[in-house]
């Protein structure tokens, strides 16, 4: 089934344009533009000399996107270079590893070396949790056949009230995953027919090499491409129910096609931010905390505000297809939610919000948990109606879209 043919769609179709066209594989993905982006560079280069030419490709990509998007330009015409701007971004997010600043913590660990691990509590290596089609998510991403997500390990930032904190804070946990078998993955799920590959955890940032890598691997091999572990991806599986696979739900003239989904708390670094526009098609951003020392206090995340928000005016600025994440928590409406949707509405007019409801006191919140810390008692229940409906109204005062995508189960 087509998202177009989905209630929502003609709500949101005109603001989400891009992710629509690609889910419904009327355009290319991306990272598949991306591979067509011709770069010339070494891997002996430093990585200073490769940012320098991925900022001169950039301009190239974001020329043949708009030929994709408004001339209806043929990728599929287009040779496919020796080498790509997917390649130079591999090589980028190899030697970032060296001293990793994917995210704000800019840590500069060099997570390729044994024992040391970043701020994020990984080295290299990348795990996966479980992948899914997720049917919670919100109706425009879930669409009939779910979303494809794929829960990473770790996190970079550290939410007391964590729902999944087993993923979050146990580096441990889940399958290791090569590029090959997350290339396998998404594949797999885009023939099964989940409308995009929504990447999450966890957080998805700390991974971005492994991620970057499975796109190439899609964009050379699509329908070819085998896991190396077959053990790792079925660990990982947690769908119980059959889907049929059918290449009608996953090609665009003959490429595995998908939109990518960066389901995320955005705490990248600008640098990766911009990075990420290349191979992002939907961009999905939790908007916790209105202010640093609620961040601090309940997430021990230095710098939130001014983080999150200028990664959210990137984005805005591009004109990107985005719809942002908030979740309401009690006793925050007044210090969090309220200054949230009061900069949503002035700085990213226009976007779709979700104002999530649907908090629950988790890990070091949680009462009944042996993890519980008294300092936490202010969450440690969940919002009231009272807080929610002051949280809506208020959203409604500021012109803020929020009513489809927050409440779309009592629409229909």
């Amino acid at each position: 089934m087509s998202l177009k043919d989905l209630w929502i769609s003609k709500y949101l179709k005109d603001d989400l344009p891009w992710y629509f066209a690609v889910a419904d594989n009327e355009k290319p993905a991306k990272f598949l533009i991306a591979d067509r982006v011709p770069v010339d560079f070494s891997d002996d280069d430093n990585v200073d000399a490769l940012w320098s030419r991925f900022f001169r490709a950039e301009q190239e990509f974001l020329r043949l996107w708009s030929d994709v998007r408004y001339n209806d330009e043929d990728i599929t015409k287009l040779e496919r270079p020796q080498r790509s701007l997917l390649d130079l971004m591999s090589a980028i997010a190899r030697k970032t590893l060296e001293r990793c600043t994917f995210c704000e913590w800019k840590c500069r660990v060099d997570r390729t070396r044994p024992k040391l691990l970043g701020a994020c509590m990984l080295d290299t290596t990348t795990r996966v949790a479980s992948y899914f089609h997720h049917h919670g998510e919100e109706l425009v991403f879930r669409g009939v056949l779910g979303s494809g997500t794929i829960f990473f390990t770790s996190c970079n930032m550290r939410c007391a009230f964590c729902q999944n904190s087993d993923i979050s804070r146990d580096r441990f946990n889940g399958a290791v995953f090569t590029p090959n078998d997350l290339a396998f993955t998404m594949v797999k799920l885009r023939l099964e027919g989940v409308h995009n590959i929504n990447l999450v955890g966890g957080e998805p940032t700390p991974h971005i090499h492994t991620i970057v890598d499975a796109l190439r691997v899609v964009a050379r091999q699509g329908l070819n491409v085998r896991p190396d572990s077959w053990d790792s991806v079925v660990q990982a599986n947690s769908d119980f129910l059959y889907y049929p696979v059918s290449p009608s739900h996953a090609l665009y003239r003959g490429l595995v096609n998908f939109p990518v989904l960066w389901n995320s708390n955005f705490y990248m670094t600008a640098e990766f931010t911009r990075f990420l526009r290349v191979i992002v098609d939907i961009w999905l951003p939790d908007f916790k905390f209105g202010n640093d020392k609620c961040a601090i206090r309940l997430a021990r995340t230095p710098f939130y505000v001014r983080t999150v928000t200028r990664n959210l005016k990137l984005v805005h600025d591009w004109g990107e297809d985005m719809v942002i994440r908030h979740l309401v928590m009690p006793n925050h409406v007044e210090c969090d939610t309220k200054p949230v949707l009061e900069w949503i509405a002035k700085n990213t007019p226009g976007v779709w919000v979700n104002i999530m409801d649907q908090y629950r006191p988790e890990a070091y919140a949680d009462p009944t948990s042996p993890l519980y810390d008294l300092k936490y008692s202010d969450i440690a229940r969940r919002p009231t109606d009272e807080e929610i409906r002051t949280a809506y109204e208020y959203a409604k005062q500021l012109g803020i879209k929020f009513d489809l995508i927050s409440l779309e189960r009592r629409y229909h």
